[in-house]
């Protein structure tokens, strides 16, 4: 039977060879002699369609609540990690992770707070299996005199140690790496499929669909002469598919540190294997202003349609905030943005052996990609950085820690004692990151409809997640043309977001008429964590003479506070006990809600808008350990700051004509 127009209409058609049940109410509609169709009444067919369950929760297929997780963390099976004196493999990560304690590697217990909700484990390809052996003195690693000179470094320990493992990085960022190592821990070797087998079975081991699931990964590690390209890849699927390939390298004659390369080989396997993989970019303000090009590729290309259509394609998300410096803004690009000075590393490229220069940020901050994307479009016709956000830790301890309080460093190295901040992260005759510089960020939540690699796969290739600096901060935002301060009345606010808009991630739907577009907006603080300070709306458009502009609105604020004349609104005060290192929930507000509407909007002008939501400030991991141990801190450390988090973008682009 066709069903047509029901709900208008109110009637039926039907062919007099078909008897039916309507939606399965048991009427049936018999036809006979000479009867061409039916026409019930009134009644009769608003009576086939079942009304709106007194539950309001059954019957739903949106996410109903956030995910968890982490999109970037490494056991000792990565080259740095192990050479570092990390000892720990996938499955102490796996179980850390799920929420069980473990024993760090360098013998401290540890714990998280609450299990994360999903992970994808992202070990660096290049020289995969050499770590291990390197710990073991094995024949394939001492067969070479650097090989040897980096083990007997190894075994000394300490300063030694720590000496050895950053000349192992800096052979590696300038390619200078012995050929011999190369050949016996590359693929097409023996210890590079065993090492991918390993972590394939270890997240097929731990994944348990519903409850945790377990993503198989790897960072493929582009750092042409210190300048970070990296990408970590996620794959949706199984064994059965993984273990068809193995990962992409970086290190001539065995691999390429252009990005084509890795986009290749994800089209590569997605055509053998019938799965789907994507990309993350990461830590572009490392990049020395070539993570986002608009015109040439640090590789000698051009940013071309192609090179748009490929970058727009294979990754659609974006870790904007990590341990190695928070991504989205720098004052520099955003002058009138108070918020934008945020744990931000701007001293160079990530080994230091190239100083940073203003001209280099604009290549480098998620926000300005996010405009450049949108001239970017105007000009090819497509948008290449038009990515979702999310947040990672990069911890190379297999920790994925990411609270202040329960800080791990990136490091071994560094792992918890009071003398970590006395060592520098990156150190050369240009410049350093000092310890105390170490991010604690971060962590991405996932709207997905469950807990399986699917969904959580589906809901980063639209883009529905955001990211925090490690509060697990509750996050909504939808984009409409239609909400009004009525919808802030119901309790749940996901009901009329996705009824009458799109969510994060999302393009405006189109409109036929004159108004500015409308956005429900909704935090909750973190259950165990601070009270929220304010939700912002962070605009970005182009105008018609194809500048790029920017503006920071706040839209929404705990207490009774009032903007002054010039539209700033008062800072929200603070609660930390310095001495203590606490903080008290006696400022702020709880959950904050609002609906917004643009009132700088212009039809004409391509625009993007993304949530900025930040709790009251907290104490900072260094103030923790300067109550912990009573060490002495540096005059530039920052003890406390305002943690946050980010919404993926919402987008507007003019109808054509």
């Amino acid at each position: 039977m066709l069903l047509r127009n029901a709900f208008e209409k109110k009637r039926f058609l039907r062919s007099d060879l078909l008897k039916t049940t309507v939606l399965g109410v048991g009427l049936a509609l018999v036809s006979g002699p000479g009867m061409a169709q039916v026409v019930p009444s009134e009644e009769a067919a608003e009576g086939s369609f079942s009304e709106a369950p007194y539950s309001p929760y059954a019957n739903r297929d949106f996410p109903m609540f956030p995910l968890w997780g982490e999109t970037h963390l490494h056991t000792g099976l990565s080259l740095d990690a192990g050479a570092f004196g990390n000892i720990l493999g996938p499955d102490d990560a796996w179980r850390f992770a799920k929420g069980e304690q473990v024993m760090s590697s360098t013998g401290q217990p540890v714990k998280l707070s609450r299990p994360l909700d999903w992970m994808v484990l992202t070990d660096h390809t290049d020289l995969m299996g050499f770590a291990p052996d390197l710990q073991a003195g094995k024949p394939g690693v001492l067969a070479d005199p650097k090989g040897r000179e980096w083990y007997e470094g190894y075994k000394k320990g300490g300063a030694e140690a720590g000496k050895t493992a950053f000349d192992l990085i800096t052979n590696f960022s300038q390619m200078t790496l012995p050929e011999l190592l190369l050949e016996n821990y590359s693929p097409g070797a023996d210890p590079y499929a065993f090492t991918w087998e390993k972590i394939v079975d270890a997240a097929e081991t731990h994944n348990d669909p519903g409850r945790f699931s377990a993503f198989i990964g790897f960072e493929w590690t582009s750092v042409p002469k210190g300048f970070n390209l990296h990408r970590n890849v996620m794959l949706r699927d199984g064994a059965t598919r993984a273990l068809q390939m193995v990962p992409p390298v970086t290190q001539p004659p065995y691999g390429d540190t252009d990005p084509f390369h890795l986009w290749n080989w994800l089209e590569e396997y997605q055509e053998k294997t019938g799965g789907r993989a994507v990309a993350f970019a990461h830590n572009g303000n490392l990049s020395n202003g070539w993570m986002f090009p608009t015109e040439d590729t640090y590789h000698g290309g051009k940013v071309d349609k192609e090179y748009a259509e490929l970058r727009a394609k294979w990754e659609p998300h974006y870790e904007i905030t990590q341990i190695k410096g928070d991504g989205e803004a720098h004052p520099y690009l955003s002058p009138n943005d108070e918020f934008a000075d945020y744990e931000n590393w701007d001293v160079g490229n990530l080994d230091l052996t190239e100083v940073k220069t203003e001209g280099m940020l604009g290549g480098e901050y998620a926000r300005e990609a996010l405009k450049r994307g949108l001239a970017l479009e105007k000009q090819l016709g497509v948008n290449p950085y038009k990515f979702g956000l999310g947040g990672a830790t990069d911890s190379h301890t297999a920790l994925t820690t990411a609270e202040e309080e329960n800080f791990f460093s990136k490091s071994v190295s560094v792992e918890p004692s009071p003398t970590r901040i006395e060592h520098p992260f990156i150190e050369s005759a240009l410049g350093r990151i000092d310890g105390h510089m170490l991010v604690a960020s971060g962590y991405t939540a996932v709207w997905a409809t469950e807990n399986t690699r699917s969904a959580i796969f589906d809901a980063f290739k639209r883009r529905e997640t955001y990211a925090t600096t490690g509060p697990r901060i509750g996050l909504r935002f939808f984009g409409g043309w239609e909400f009004d301060e009525d919808d802030l009345r119901n309790r749940n606010p996901a009901v009329i977001g996705y009824s009458k808009g799109v969510p994060m991630g999302s393009d405006l739907r189109p409109t036929e008429g004159e108004g500015a577009p409308s956005f429900l907006l909704v935090a909750l603080r973190d259950p165990i964590g601070a009270n929220l300070d304010r939700m912002q709306v962070v605009k970005g458009w182009m105008d018609a003479e194809g500048a790029l502009h920017e503006k920071v609105f706040d839209v929404v604020w705990s207490g009774d506070r009032t903007p002054d004349a010039e539209g700033k609104l008062p800072a929200v005060g603070n609660t930390v006990d310095i001495e203590s290192a606490s903080w008290s929930n006696t400022i702020g507000a709880s959950e904050l809600t609002t609906v917004w509407t643009d009132p700088e909007f212009d039809t004409s002008e391509p625009a993007f808008y993304y949530v900025r939501a930040l709790e009251i400030p907290t104490p900072r991991w260094v103030l923790y350990d300067k109550v912990r141990y009573g060490i002495e801190l540096p005059e530039d450390a920052v003890l406390i700051h305002q943690e946050r988090a980010y919404s993926s973008p919402i987008w507007y682009t003019p109808k054509e004509g």
